[in-house]
């Protein structure tokens, strides 16, 4: 019985994860970012962080390395990125926003957090801590084993 429930709860919040990925990539689209959610969360992280190598932003992203080089890749092609020399080692390269790349993430900011709102709407600060508290504890629990 206890083993069905823990199996029902991992299949809410995969369909509420894919929903909340869903809803803001929709948004995404009809805002018309010319970005995906993807391609903004690593503008968001290189805005916050400055400089960083890719395995940095892998690790700070949760994104495979191949998937997050086609995410660089198309962010070094729009403009929003580049690729500099690691100050203290020169093979390892840093990836960093352009003037554009920082304008945009400034420009879509109050839009996107509009956008993430929605999903906070109908929730009291309780919820909101032992939200916080709940996946903090899964993603431990998780990331001790890894």
């Amino acid at each position: 019985m206890l083993k069905e429930k823990y199996s029902q709860y991992s299949f809410i919040l995969d369909r509420t994860a894919r929903r909340v990925k869903q809803y803001a990539q929709n948004s995404f689209l009809q805002g018309a970012f010319d970005l995906t959610i993807d391609q903004w969360s690593i503008l968001k992280i290189l805005y916050e962080e400055d400089a960083m190598t890719q395995k940095e932003i892998a690790e700070k992203s949760g994104k495979d390395q191949p998937t997050l080089t086609r995410i660089v890749d198309i962010l070094i092609k729009k403009r929003l990125a580049q690729r500099v020399e690691h100050p203290e080692d020169r093979r390892c390269l840093h990836l960093k926003l352009t003037k554009e790349g920082k304008a945009k993430v400034e420009e879509l900011s109050p839009a996107v957090k509009e956008i993430r709102m929605k999903a906070w709407e109908n929730l009291s600060e309780d919820d909101f801590e032992n939200f916080t508290r709940i996946l903090n504890t899964i993603y431990n629990n998780l990331n001790q084993q890894s």
